[in-house]
């Protein structure tokens, strides 16, 4: 048996999974390695060269066996495609149906990494798991709960889509990457002799829409939807239209490209009401909002917010966040406030609460308080026509 117990590492192939698998095994771990196929092209298309990149390639997970093979430990592929489908694709789709903007990374952490990992260990024999993930977790003797805090590496700190996994799954979770910096993690890998990913580029798209075109992967997925949805109106505040969009569910909150809108000033979309198939749009003003609801709430260093608290919330994963209270007015809906406000909070996206660099919790985006009509700016008058509309 190891000195340090046996540990199950999700590889994707990529330089901070294969480090850390690595790392652990010099720390005395014995490593098992995983990778999960979670997508095939087949069903998420968009790459017309037919070259599959990503996590789920082939390429990939040579790479992770590679690393095995060089480090002598057993490394493993399952297919989780059913389960990743049910739970992440499925709703990635019905959010944006639902005129939401979804945030599948924290889905798929929530509700089948860390699920689909935990019972391969178990299957395993395995103690812990481990991911490459730039975030920190400890046990607070005092507090009697394992606390999640971010990482060391700003730039890089992942806390925020990790705000969902609950207490029985962080007390067996490792991140080895969260005292490093990603440079740092580079130049290990070199150390390690891992040539291969040592400078492999970071993947920033959706790992099931490679071409980061999630607009064609709607279109794609279901069937007669650019017909169904197009031609709606965009309207300003006061209900007035002024233009036809291509369709709500290929619009998001604060976005100010590819409107075709020529108002005499920039517009941003502001509300999305897939019921009515209606966008509003507005200066970027009108993005300001102070005040959420959330819900399917997830906290993690205390057991409950049942009194005010303050606390830095981040409502986008870049997001460098803002100060506001935060408290629960039910058993599963979270309200935050902020101390001013904050512009484009997104419904379908988290809000992600710190104390200091702890998570204290997260949930949902589920709605956002309308500004208050004051606050409107100026604009020229309108005459009830449709206009606008640039060709």
């Amino acid at each position: 048996m190891s000195r340090q117990g046996r540990v199950l590492v999700a590889m994707s192939g990529g330089v901070d999974s294969s480090v850390t698998a690595v790392l652990l095994r010099e720390q005395g771990y014995e490593v098992v390695g995983i990778t999960m196929k979670t997508w095939d092209y087949t069903s998420s298309g968009g790459r017309s060269s037919g070259k599959e990149v990503g996590c789920c390639s082939l390429e990939s997970m040579n790479d992770a066996r590679a690393v095995a093979m060089r480090y002598d430990f057993t490394h493993f592929i399952v297919d989780i495609r059913e389960e990743f489908g049910d739970w992440v694709i499925d709703r990635f789709t019905e959010e944006y149906l639902a005129g939401r903007t979804p945030n599948p990374c924290v889905l798929c952490n929530t509700h089948i990494k860390w699920a689909a990992l935990l019972r391969r260990a178990d299957d395993l024999g395995c103690d812990y798991i481990a991911t490459g993930h730039y975030a920190r977790v400890r046990h607070d003797e005092a507090l009697g709960r394992y606390v999640l805090s971010k990482g060391l590496d700003r730039n890089k700190d992942q806390s925020y889509a990790l705000w969902g996994l609950p207490q029985h799954h962080l007390a067996r979770s490792i991140f080895p990457l969260g005292e490093f910096t990603k440079p740092a993690i580079r130049q290990m890998a070199a150390d390690f002799g891992l040539l291969r990913v040592a400078n492999k580029p970071d993947s920033y798209e959706i790992c099931f829409v490679p071409d980061n075109d999630y607009r064609r992967f709607l279109r794609d997925r279901v069937p007669g939807l650019q017909a169904r949805v197009e031609g709606g109106p965009f309207v300003l505040r006061d209900g007035t239209v002024v233009g036809r969009h291509r369709g709500y569910p290929f619009y998001t909150i604060g976005q100010r490209h590819g409107l075709g809108l020529a108002l005499g000033y920039p517009v941003y979309v502001t509300h999305i009401d897939a019921r009515t198939n209606t966008i509003t749009v507005g200066p970027r003003e009108e993005l300001l909002r102070q005040t959420l609801t959330a819900r399917q709430i997830n906290l993690v260093k205390y057991p409950d917010l049942r009194e005010e608290r303050p606390v830095v919330a981040k409502i986008r994963y870049k997001d460098e966040g803002g100060a506001a209270l935060a408290w629960q007015s039910g058993d599963d809906e979270l309200q935050v406030a902020f101390a001013t406000p904050r512009r484009a909070i997104t419904p379908g996206q988290s809000v992600v609460l710190y104390e200091g660099d702890d998570v204290l919790g997260g949930a949902w985006i589920h709605a956002v308080e309308a500004p208050h009509p004051a606050t409107a700016p100026a604009r020229p008058a309108a005459d009830g026509r449709e206009a606008g509309v640039s060709g």
